[in-house]
Parts: C-alpha cells; sequence; structure tokens
C-alpha cells in the first residue's frame, strides 16, 4: 500500500489517540471529515492500522513484576523455533516476543504479579522445556518510557 503524507499526518495523530475524532484530524491535517474516515478505513483494511486497543497501567492491575528474558534454544530449525514461539505468544504474561540475532535466540518480555509468579511463569514454561538450552532475566526497576507510537517519517 502506497500511503500519501496526509496519511502519515493522519496516522501520527491517531496513533496517539484513536479517540480523536476523525474532524479533528481532518482540521488539522486540512481534509473532511469523511476523507479522514475513508483514509482510516482503507488504513485498516491494508493492515497498516492492525488494532486499536486500550493502554493499561501494570501496576494498577496488581501486576507489578516486569522482566525481560532472554531465550537460548538447542534446536533453532524453523519447527523448533514455531513450536517455542506459539507457545510464548499462546500466554497472556508474555506481552512481546522477538526472534533476535546475538547470544539468544528470543526475547520477551513478561508481565506478572510479582516473583512468585515470575518463577510460577519460568516453572510451566522455560524449565521443562527441553528445547531451551538457557535463559537470563532482568527484572525492570524502572520503566522511563513505555510506548507504542512509531516516529512516523513526515
Amino acid at each position: 500500500m502506497s500511503l500519501d503524507k496526509l496519511d502519515l499526518r493522519i496516522l501520527s495523530i491517531y496513533q496517539h489517540d484513536t479517540r480523536t475524532p476523525a474532524e479533528d484530524i481532518g482540521g488539522q491535517v486540512g481534509l473532511s471529515t469523511a476523507a479522514v474516515q475513508r483514509r482510516l478505513k482503507r488504513m485498516r483494511e491494508e493492515g497498516v492500522i492492525v488494532a486499536e486497543t486500550a493502554q493499561l497501567d501494570a501496576r494498577r492491575l496488581g501486576l507489578g513484576l516486569t522482566a525481560i528474558v532472554n531465550v537460548d534454544l538447542v534446536d533453532e530449525s524453523a519447527r523448533a523455533l514455531q513450536l517455542f514461539r506459539d507457545k510464548v505468544i499462546a500466554r497472556s504474561d508474555v506481552q512481546q516476543c522477538y526472534g533476535v540475532t546475538g547470544a539468544a535466540d528470543y526475547v520477551l518480555v513478561v508481565i506478572v504479579a510479582d516473583m512468585a509468579a515470575y518463577e510460577a511463569f519460568c516453572e510451566d514454561c522455560l524449565l521443562h522445556d527441553t528445547n531451551v538450552r538457557s535463559f537470563n532475566t532482568q527484572v525492570v526497576l524502572e520503566s522511563a518510557k513505555r510506548s507504542s507510537t512509531l516516529g512516523i517519517p513526515l
């Protein structure tokens, strides 16, 4: 899909707050409300906009521990990677899963209530998986920036 400068400006505004009325976006980019709505609809249909979700405060929901987990696998075949990936992405406590280069094969961001819940995650998901060679964990002490917005070049 080809995005023009107006599409990019719309996305830049929209990604910060999807509740922003099309009329307000149109006023900022110089389009009618209907034109903004058509463009947003097209970008949803084309997969540029993949989801419109609420960003929740984990701590206020009792989820006070964020862990960044580097996982090294024994078998790195396509099938083994897919099995591991499917297992972790099915878990609600795994917020992000990245296949990476370097010493680890995957980096996971896990958000749970506390250390006991993290230990349970490790027990359920990592410790008894014969394809997990090793994993190491970094517990997040401070979340200096947490964002899902992209720096769209305008």
